[in-house]
């Protein structure tokens, strides 16, 4: 029988994990590249060997998803990600500028704490270790209590990889007993440098509001938009392939798709013969009843499900195979509930004039919920991709699913598990989060300039004169504008 309540458990946990935590880094601090090498490569091969066993874990303890699916991202968060990182400077002198006399010093930022979410609970937790321990940072992860065993595992899997390397023990941890007092302990504790969150709107509210350095991602509520140029085939394989990867469970999975009335019924009939189903207005109706609890909040029953699960819980029915569930929406907001953020197999579908139209109707949906995060484009007109642009998104996906967009799979952008949506979207980046994210840089600077022969600012009015003679000059030479 337990003397203490499970929240006061919770909380010395969480005290505890942080001082031993610090401990290992400190130590860890010290080690140079060729250590790092060593550790990080150790845990890369772990996470590879381990990457379907982990899956069919997450699987199993969530519902959410499918396990080979999960097995790529497990794979994708250590393989993939090694390749991308090796070579990145984050140990000593990272940069010597010669002519400027200023060198650049790799300094870690110490014990991270990474907040984990159900839907992509192991390969997150190996993605966070890596990059932290890459940048010598230790890490205490913060699990989803519904996916508590698989995270636990993925982080003891880390650390045990780690020790065996060299590491110092300690330096991944993962709270025992989660619990939002345990989280708002760890995230106050003192000895916890930085705070990379991944989840909830809610949670990466917290972690920015307790005062601390922070890396949040907010909800990617994904518009993509077929326009009038674009291959529909190779258009609607994409977007499908995206959209079922792991059940949708990938936040820059598309949510709606926009196309122009002169390719829609190409487009529908696209989407049919490659296996999605557009549901009537009752059944769309029937659908986002269950699909929303509490306003816009998902029902967790039905994150990462398969279309049959969906239909089945909403009392419909739809052809056997069904990769998507389609529904119709004349509108964005409160009377359109498929206009807002589905990690699942659903998407909400817009019909509209022209590009401009699709502008619209694409601002009005990052508006309601996914500011910052992506936007997906198909088209055969660079023209167009450039007038997109500009919209208040940071990756901007042409000709490829946004899942495996986003997420550096198919594209140049790095691989990565925290998707910044910059200040539009409330987070302090808007990068895919790497090593380089989660150092210090220490500048050596020398004088290349002596403070005796620099302008005071108050008598040497020739140096202004000077700088006003050569604006004029310049003025002339490009015809006065």
């Amino acid at each position: 029988m337990d003397v203490y309540d499970k929240d006061l458990q919770s909380i010395q946990g969480a005290r505890t994990l942080a001082r031993e935590g610090k401990k290992a880094q400190e130590v860890l601090a010290h080690f140079n590249e060729e250590q790092i090498e060593k550790i990080i490569c150790s845990m890369v091969n772990v996470a590879e060997a381990h990457a379907e066993e982990l899956a069919e874990m997450a699987v199993a303890e969530t519902g959410f998803g499918k396990a080979t699916d999960k097995t790529f991202k497990n794979r994708h968060a250590s393989t993939e990600l090694y390749r991308f990182i090796k070579n990145m400077k984050t140990v000593g002198i990272i940069k010597n500028d010669e002519q400027n006399k200023l060198i650049e010093i790799a300094e870690p930022m110490g014990l991270l704490m990474g907040i984990v979410p159900s839907t992509n609970p192991t390969s997150t937790v190996i993605y966070k270790a890596i990059i932290a321990v890459k940048s010598r940072n230790g890490i205490v992860i913060s699990p989803h209590p519904s996916a508590l065993k698989s995270t636990m595992y993925a982080a003891k899997l880390m650390n045990d990889a780690a020790v065996a390397a060299g590491a110092p023990d300690n330096i991944v941890t993962c709270i025992a007993k989660p619990s939002m007092a345990a989280t708002n302990e760890l995230m106050r504790r003192e000895e916890i440098a930085l705070i990379i969150a991944t989840g909830g709107a809610a949670m990466v509210k917290a972690a920015y509001s307790v005062g601390k350095p922070a890396l949040g991602v907010g909800p990617g509520n994904v518009p993509a938009y077929i326009e009038r140029s674009a291959n529909i085939p190779k258009a609607v394989s994409n977007i499908i392939a995206s959209k079922t990867f792991d059940y949708g469970t990938i936040c820059a999975s598309e949510q709606t798709v926009i196309v122009e009335k002169v390719i829609e019924a190409e487009v529908v009939r696209e989407f049919e013969r490659q296996g999605c189903y557009f549901m009537t207005a009752e059944e769309t109706t029937k659908v986002a009843s269950k699909l929303f609890v509490k306003g816009h909040a998902m029902n967790a029953k039905l994150v990462g499900r398969s279309p049959k699960v969906i239909a089945e819980a909403a009392g419909i029915t739809i052809p056997e195979g069904t990769k998507i569930l389609i529904g119709r929406q004349d509108s964005v907001g409160e009377k359109a509930p498929l206009s807002y953020e589905k990690l699942t197999t659903v998407l909400g579908f817009y019909t509209v004039e022209d590009w401009r139209e699709a502008c619209d109707v694409t601002l009005a949906l990052l508006n309601n919920g996914g500011v910052g995060h992506s936007f997906s484009i198909h088209t055969e007109n660079p023209e167009i991709v450039m007038k997109f642009s500009e919209k208040p998104v940071f990756r901007i996906l042409v000709n490829t699913g946004s899942t495996q967009g986003g997420v550096g799979v198919s594209t140049g952008l790095s691989p990565a598990f925290t998707l910044g949506c910059g200040t539009w979207g409330g987070s302090a980046t808007s990068d895919n989060v790497t090593p380089l994210h989660l150092i210090n840089i220490k500048r050596v600077a020398y004088g290349i300039k002596e403070c005796a022969e620099l302008p005071t600012g108050d008598t040497d009015t020739g140096y202004l004169n000077e700088l006003v003679t050569e604006l004029m000059d310049l003025l002339q030479k490009n015809g006065g504008n």
